[in-house]
């Protein structure tokens, strides 16, 4: 299928890794580099008998093969360093006069490591010197004093070594492309089904709003109505219906809470505080960053505020001022707050380009969804001296019936 992240293939299970592997790794081409020179040194085979003038090295003269071995330990972190020092120790070893044929494996796993590391790029050079510096080490300054013996592999055997760190490399670059699309679908996959969480809320929100509160709302009409028809109702009857009516007005007010959580889909569980107007200083501030000088009244008005109102009001500044950033054009703005038969009332007014450059969608639908879910007011339109004003009326005590 299309689309769907496959699991990235890696080394099976069973395969060893980690820095003691890695050590574990060193140590047998350590040993088998010492040994092969002994094994050079003093051949069984009368056939491979050294040639006439090579005679075996002195046990000091290991020391350089087995340092080339053990500074294998450090080639991923410092990969030319590391094929330098291999490079330098097999040739000294050689030009001493003796057959480098087996410290020939330090700096081809060296070599193989740099384009794993690097890639071709960065490889060609270092790998060009090797050859060339090795080849004439074993060759012309080496014991045999021409090309011959293990200088006419050691061109050969970094080559291998070249192939197979490209293929080693291309298979890693392939990895590592695999796991970040892997997690780039993985965040596609949770940002789609935030999308949907959402979009299933807002929905949940407005069947709450257009049916429950609708039915809450014609019960305690009606509650009130029968409560004020009824001339002389029993006693059982006027209890009942009162606690009708209280409890639909208790019922409507949650209602109106719960619609106002549900309506702030992009507030999710912050880990702040919940912004309000005491945080319209900072909101002004940023708007004024971006360019737009915006005038606020001050102060904020003082009377309590229910936690809603409070955060419905930034709310539909913020989305006002953010329209004027988006489509006003060269403007300034103004945002007037005051208090009027315990309402707050909500002035957003601008200079920009008018009604033709504000949007129709989402952003003053959902003001207006906002100050009616506590029951305010909204209304947007043209400015009356030109740009585009934002007017909310929203009542102090938040939600009523």
């Amino acid at each position: 299928m299309s689309g769907v992240a496959r699991p990235v293939a890696g080394p099976p299970k069973w395969w060893p890794s980690g820095p003691l592997w890695d050590w574990l790794g060193v140590t047998t081409a350590t040993l088998l580099i010492v040994f092969g020179s002994l094994g050079e040194s003093y051949p069984t085979d009368p056939s491979h008998a050294l040639p006439p003038g090579v005679h075996p090295p002195p046990w000091p003269a290991y020391l350089l093969v087995t340092a080339a071995g053990i500074a294998l330990a450090w080639r991923r972190r410092w990969p030319i360093a590391v094929l330098a020092l291999t490079v330098a120790l097999t040739s000294a070893y050689s030009m001493l006069g003796f057959v480098y044929g087996a410290a020939l494996i330090a700096p081809t796993i060296a070599l193989y490591a740099v384009v794993v590391e690097g890639g071709l790029r960065r490889a060609v050079l270092p790998a060009v010197v090797a050859i060339v510096v090795l080849t004439l080490a074993g060759g012309i300054l080496g014991p045999y004093q021409s090309f011959g013996g293990a200088a006419t592999v050691a061109p050969f055997e970094l080559l291998v070594a070249v192939g197979l760190g490209l293929a080693a490399a291309n298979r890693k670059a392939y990895l590592n492309e695999a796991r970040d699309r892997a997690r780039q679908a993985e965040r596609s996959r949770e940002e789609e089904a935030r999308r949907r969480v959402d979009a299933e809320r807002l929905r949940i929100a407005r069947e709450l709003h257009d049916v429950v509160a609708h039915t809450m709302a014609t019960i305690s009409v009606q509650a009130a109505a029968a409560a004020h028809v009824l001339t002389d109702p029993p006693k059982e009857a006027a209890e009942a219906i009162a606690a009708i009516r209280a409890a639909s007005k208790d019922g409507l007010r949650e209602l109106r809470a719960i619609l106002n959580v549900l309506r702030q889909a992009d507030d999710r569980d912050p880990v702040h505080p919940t912004p309000g107007l005491d945080d319209l200083d900072v909101l002004v501030g940023t708007v004024r960053r971006a360019g737009v000088p915006v005038a606020l009244s001050a102060p904020v008005p003082a009377p309590p505020r229910a936690a809603s109102v409070d955060v419905t009001a930034y709310r539909i500044i913020q989305e006002s001022l953010t329209n004027v950033l988006r489509h006003a054009g060269p403007a300034t703005a103004a945002v007037t707050l005051a208090v009027e038969n315990g309402h707050l009332v909500i002035d957003v007014v601008d200079t920009g380009v008018g009604v033709s450059g504000r949007p129709t969608g989402h952003g003053l639908n959902g003001m207006r969804e906002r100050a009616g879910s506590i029951g305010g007011t909204f209304h947007a339109g043209p400015g009356i001296r030109g740009g585009f004003a934002v007017h909310a009326t929203l009542p102090l005590d938040g939600p009523a019936s």
